[in-house]
């Protein structure tokens, strides 16, 4: 008996969201949509009962893992990431055995992910308030609740554990019910309040004022502490200071870059084997495996930053130089994680400004050369491996095209033809596309965003924002068009 066949009980009767039955208007997709983001802001501001505030761990992947901080999302969309990462691989090595294609190996599919997320969850969580300390007990509300602070402790856990599985579960309703997918809209929205908060916020994000309101100061001369703008130092600070005139010109390129990307395809020729004169093109474009991969590579990088700080935490002093060494806010100041530490600001290796903690040049250009080639490097294998789960390879697309009763003109209608052409173009444009979504990512991040917005949130909201309306406006032509619903197999 093989696994699938010993676990199918359980895995079939994972909780699911029911799919729709017909069509669905698409003013009520709009209402799903918008009621679970607004669960969504609704839970981020859901701070967890027993638990005092601390730093965050995930420090500049927050935005990217899109949950609050010491909120009862305080994990996010991590668990989902993770576990589609195992799947990934499992997937990619050919170690499930599943065909997706087999609607009985679809439902054990999204039964194993279910499953794994729930695993992740709890090896995120349990480690972060049992072993790390990073969500400390409140000994007050241990003393009046009379549970002890280990009590507490399994509180705070559940209400994280509740709280994965609330994301789990308004992902799979957006993706079912709304438009677009759950991970994709809280992606969106958690980098849209820092860009808004980095533009318009008197206060600021962090220790950063608005550009808005911070420019109105220097206009006005109210600003304190502001060089003269024809010195050096002023155009260091117009730059890279309260000025952010560079990080305001990196988030502009990003979203040009990205929106050109998203329009650079190559389309190969299909005519309609039955229908004279039907034809059609299918588009393969730059980016076609899209960004989400990328998700994939920066959770991988969050985890091994996550399990330094939970050895740090351990081991303190006992902990080896050469592993890591830690700060006393707990970020790497050498060793592998040090090195093995993304760059999330201009900051960070900008040596000879004086703002990289005393390491030396080689130091620096090492880690950023780490963070380049594991980014793109991570970015071109994640595509290859979400393009193949996604059955978006040459096969799929070959049996897609075949069925669907079209051929490429002046090749015979075969699947194994179909499959030659889609060779030529398919794996190459994968590996190139993921391989740029990888360096636009860390040079987003070298340069700087608005609002302290990572390079790979930003690429992600602007990806997923055009896709979005992309499917939008194929939303409403399909309501202004039955017919057009009808011949899509809506």
């Amino acid at each position: 008996m093989g696994w699938k066949e010993t676990a199918e009980p359980v895995l079939t009767r994972m909780p699911a969201v029911q799919r729709p039955e017909g069509h669905i208007p698409f003013k009520r997709k709009l209402t799903w949509t918008a009621g679970v983001l607004l669960l969504y802001f609704f839970l981020t501001n859901v701070f967890l009962y027993g638990a005092n505030q601390s730093a965050d761990i995930f420090g500049q992947f927050r935005s990217l893992l899109a949950g609050g901080q010491g909120t009862v999302l305080h994990l996010g969309i991590g668990p989902i990431v993770t576990a589609s990462i195992v799947l990934q691989l499992l997937g990619g090595a050919d170690l499930l055995g599943l065909d997706t294609s087999d609607p009985r190996d679809q439902v054990l599919y999204q039964g194993l992910q279910k499953l794994l997320v729930v695993v992740m969850i709890c090896l995120t969580g349990l480690p972060m308030v049992f072993i790390g300390g990073f969500l400390p007990a409140n000994e007050a509300v241990a003393q009046s609740l009379g549970i002890g602070m280990l009590g507490v402790k399994w509180l705070i856990f559940a209400q994280i554990f509740v709280g994965g599985i609330l994301v789990l579960f308004m992902d799979e309703i957006v993706s079912k019910w709304g438009v677009g997918s759950g991970i994709g809209l809280f992606i969106v929205a958690g980098v849209s309040q820092r860009l808004i908060g980095g533009l318009i916020s008197p206060q600021g994000i962090g220790s950063s004022v608005g550009i808005i309101p911070q420019w109105i100061a220097v206009i006005t001369g109210s600003a304190s502490n502001v060089p003269s703008l024809l010195t050096s130092s002023g155009i260091q600070y117009l730059l890279f200071g309260g000025g952010q005139l560079l990080a305001l010109a990196t988030t502009i390129l990003i979203f040009v870059i990205v929106v050109y990307a998203e329009s650079v395809r190559v389309e190969i020729p299909l005519s309609h084997a039955r229908v004279k004169g039907a034809r059609g093109r299918f588009p393969v474009k730059l980016i076609y495996a899209s960004v989400l991969p990328m998700i994939l590579v920066r959770a991988l990088q969050a985890n091994i930053q996550f399990l330094g700080r939970i050895l740090n935490r351990q081991l303190g002093s006992g902990m080896p130089t050469w592993l890591g060494t830690y700060s006393q806010n707990g970020y790497p100041t050498g060793g592998l994680f040090y090195y093995f530490a993304p760059i999330h600001s201009p900051n960070d290796w900008m040596w000879w400004a004086g703002g990289v903690g005393g390491h030396a040049a080689w130091q620096v250009l090492l880690r950023v050369a780490i963070d380049l080639g594991f980014m793109v490097v991570g970015g071109a294998i994640f595509a290859i491996f979400w393009v193949e789960t996604a059955d978006m390879g040459p096969e799929s697309t070959a049996k897609q095209i075949q069925n669907s009763g079209m051929q490429i003109p002046g090749f015979r209608q075969n699947t194994g033809v179909i499959e030659k052409v889609m060779e030529r173009y398919i794996p190459q444009v994968t590996v190139l596309g993921g391989a740029l979504v990888g360096l636009l990512a860390v040079l987003a991040n070298m340069l700087g965003t608005i609002g302290g917005t990572s390079g790979t949130s930003l690429l992600l909201a602007v990806s997923i924002t055009y896709k979005l309306y992309e499917e939008i406006a194929e939303e409403q032509l399909m309501e202004m068009h039955p017919m057009m619903r009808e011949m899509f197999g809506g």
